[in-house]
Formats: C-alpha cells, structure tokens, sequence
C-alpha cells in the first residue's frame, strides 16, 4: 500500500497541470529514477518531472536552467512521444509488427492516439515498420514453409490490419506454383495417414487442406496427383469450394 501511495504522489507531483502559470521554474536537481532505466526526475522545487534522457539531454534540463510553464508543458509532449517510441521498439525487439499491431499495443499503454501516431510516422520514416514488406515476408514464409494456403494467409493479414491493396500485392508475389508445391508436400502426408477406401481418403485429405485455405483446384490438382502415385482409379470426382 505504501508503494502504491508513493506512486500515486509522484503522478501527482509529475504533472505539469499542478506547475504555476506565470512564474519562472528553476531546476533545483536531476537525479535518476529509481528502477526506470534512461529516465530521470528533474525537481523544479517542490514541482518534479519525470523524463526520458533523451528529452533531457535535448532540452538542456539541468540545474539552474529556467522554464516557464507552457515550456514544460511541450517538453511533457514530447517526452510522451519519446515513451510511447521506446516502448513501440521495445515490443518491435522479438519480430516484426504490422502497424496495427503496434497501435494496438501501444493503446493497451494508455498512449493517446496523437502520439500514436507520431510514433507510427517515426517508425516508418526509421524503416522499422513496413506494411508492405511484412505482408510480403509473411506471405512467403507462411505458404512455402508453414504450408498454408492463400485464404488463409489473406485472413492472418486482415487481422493484423494489413491494407487489403497490400495483401493482395503480397499473394501476388507467392507463385501458383509454390502454393501448389506445399499443398501438395502436406496433402501427400495426409493422404498417407489416413485410413479407410479411395473416397474416404479423398474427403479426409480434401477437407484438411480446404481447412488449411488451399483453393479448390489447387485441392484437386492435389488429390489426382497422389492417386496417380498410388496407382488408384479415381471413383468419384468431388467439387472443392474455396470457401
């Protein structure tokens, strides 16, 4: 409870809206915050700040130096951009996010959308956010390496907020050919595992790779090639829809 209390003051105290209006604001110390890595208290009095040291070091807060109020209150701003950066490249440190992505982590941060989107212009002017690149490597590994169809790596993107002119570009990239390769490496495997007649095996091994968002052609290019490696007389030619 105390250190909730403590935290509480500081918010309290860290608030430029509490700071007098029109009366110089002298830096009296600087000091490091405890347990906050590149962040630093700068005591104004009995008025703090808390701020990046970035924004520190640009706006020469050190002792001794005068600020008036609106001053601080610019200096508050751009530290919430400086915030909301580093934790924007922070969540960027494992992967790659869409833009999206990176909104909506930073508004689980109580980050407000102006700053947001401050954040998202540097990222993207610095080439460390990239929708258009992301969809293509997402595309590419997805399909050739995790063995997914077209429908479904086109809902994976929509649900990263990917623009839908961006999805399409990215599918592009990704040959028929491709496509048709891992459907067939991943059908083939069905095929084999499942048990039961010709038609049972077909509609096992159909249904996987629908589920697995491979076209209906592509399904049944799949299915008439591993019948013909099995040397098997096709009985029954299903309709696949993509669905």
């Amino acid at each position: 409870m105390d250190a909730w209390n403590d935290d509480l003051q500081e918010q309290e105290l860290s608030a430029v809206s509490y700071f007098p209006q029109d009366q110089e604001l002298v830096i009296t110390g600087v000091e490091r915050e405890p347990k906050q890595k590149y962040r630093y208290l700068v005591s104004f009095g009995q008025y703090v700040l808390s701020v990046h040291e970035d924004i520190m070091i640009k706006y020469r807060m050190i002792s001794g130096n005068v600020f008036w109020k609106h001053e601080l209150e610019e200096i508050v701003l751009a530290d919430e951009k400086q915030k909301g950066y580093v934790q924007a490249l922070k969540y960027l440190e494992r992967k790659s996010r869409t833009r999206k992505e990176i909104q909506i982590r930073l508004l689980e941060k109580e980050t407000s959308q102006d700053v947001i989107e401050d954040v998202l212009a540097r990222l993207s002017r610095e080439g460390l956010v990239n929708d258009a690149i992301y969809a293509q490597q997402w595309a590419e590994q997805r399909i050739t390496s995790q063995r997914k169809g077209k429908a479904w790596v086109r809902q994976e993107l929509r649900q990263k907020g990917v623009d839908k002119l961006l999805i399409t570009e990215a599918l592009d990239g990704v040959s028929p050919d491709q496509e048709y390769q891992s459907a067939l490496i991943i059908g083939r495997k069905k095929w084999n595992q499942s048990k039961g007649e010709l038609l049972d095996k077909k509609r096992k091994t159909g249904s996987y790779l629908m589920r697995r968002g491979f076209s209906g052609e592509q399904v049944r290019q799949v299915l008439n090639q591993v019948i013909q490696e099995d040397d098997l007389q096709d009985i029954d030619d299903d309709d696949f829809e993509c669905e």
